[in-house]
């Protein structure tokens, strides 16, 4: 169904409490007439916490009580945790404790060891945030991510379904099928993914690793796959302070290379990746968000990919909404994670 971002929040019943959200107009039957109620802008986070976690030591942040039902919220690529700056605490409001990591490459996230490849194929990530669990001792949590961040939570969603309360996918089915990636998209979609391209390239590689050019990359990409989105310079800027992380550069351009197929998988993670190649249906609770301004977005309502999911499903497509979606409607993405949790 489409959705007015207006009012999706408000027909969820965003800030009534989490035990008492009214799920009756989610079926898409009865039509919001209120209005969603405004979304008080968070800078930043108050502080962040390190954890030694598998490979890492990870940046994160948390917000709400300590023995609440997790929420786990995972960003993209050029983005960072502050895509959740909203979000989080409109849901630490409704009792979720709500943990905001920096991916691998990101912030202050760092390899605990300069030995360790800097790998980002798609299972590296899945495994990144189970070690993160394992070491928060959270059995199981609500994941729910856009971009890079889908892709993760998809694949633990599909590898570990007993981790995984419930679902919250922005573009839906994300795991990457390196046979798939090798057939030409519509050039219109080809276009969308010009940087995947550059990246490519050891002139991209180059670009990655000059401060300036790596900085207003991300900023064109900002631009561009959010069109309607009026963000201050001080918005993005707070979010590029994460790309000086150290192994930036080769996180990014080996996350793209590797799924074009140009770089090979490391044998540790053949295991999971034979898996997730077979595309696996993912089982769990699960809401699917299409943002109808992002260029990578297919038309539609979410069908190309509804089969992929098998558990019980929403989906919902957000008008007037870019790539960034938890960041351009926080109380949208946050009314979509407690319509999966309660599920």
């Amino acid at each position: 169904m489409t959705i007015d971002r207006r009012t999706f929040g408000k027909t969820i019943g965003l800030g009534l409490g989490a035990a008492a959200v009214s799920m009756s107009g989610l079926g898409g039957t009865t039509a919001a007439s209120a209005v969603t109620p405004a979304v008080t802008t968070h800078k930043s986070f108050a502080r962040l916490k390190q954890v030694k976690a598998g490979l890492l030591n990870v940046g994160y942040a948390e917000l709400g009580p300590a023995h609440g039902p997790v929420v786990i919220c995972l960003h993209g690529w050029p983005y960072d945790i502050h895509s959740y700056a909203d979000v989080a605490p409109l849901l630490a409001a409704e009792g979720y404790r709500v943990i905001v990591p920096y991916l691998r490459g990101y912030g202050t996230t760092r390899f605990l060891s300069a030995g360790t490849v800097r790998n980002a194929q798609q299972s590296a990530f899945a495994l990144d945030i189970i070690a993160l669990m394992d070491v928060l001792r959270i059995r199981k949590a609500v994941l729910a991510g856009f971009d890079w961040g889908s892709r993760t939570a998809d694949c633990i969603a599909a590898l570990w379904p007993h981790r995984v309360k419930a679902l919250v996918s922005v573009s839906g089915y994300l795991i990457t099928n390196l046979e798939a990636q090798q057939t030409p998209l519509p050039p219109k979609a080809e276009y969308a993914w010009w940087y995947q391209y550059y990246f490519a390239t050891e002139r991209g590689e180059l670009a990655m690793n000059i401060q300036q050019d790596r900085h207003d990359l991300a900023r064109l990409v900002w631009d561009v796959v959010s069109p309607t989105w009026n963000f201050d310079d001080a918005t993005f800027e707070r979010t590029a302070a994460a790309f000086e992380n150290p192994d930036y550069p080769a996180i990014v351009i080996g996350n793209y290379r590797w799924r074009l197929g140009l770089v090979p998988g490391e044998r540790r993670y053949d295991h999971y990746e034979n898996v997730l190649q077979t595309k696996p249906l993912i089982s769990v609770p699960t809401v699917t968000l299409d943002p109808a301004r992002d260029p990578f977005t297919a038309p539609g309502d979410g069908s190309t990919y509804r089969n992929m999911f098998t558990g019980k499903y929403r989906h919902h497509t957000l008008e007037g909404i870019g790539h960034n979606l938890p960041q351009e409607a926080p109380a949208d993405f946050a009314a979509a994670v407690i319509e999966a949790d309660h599920l």
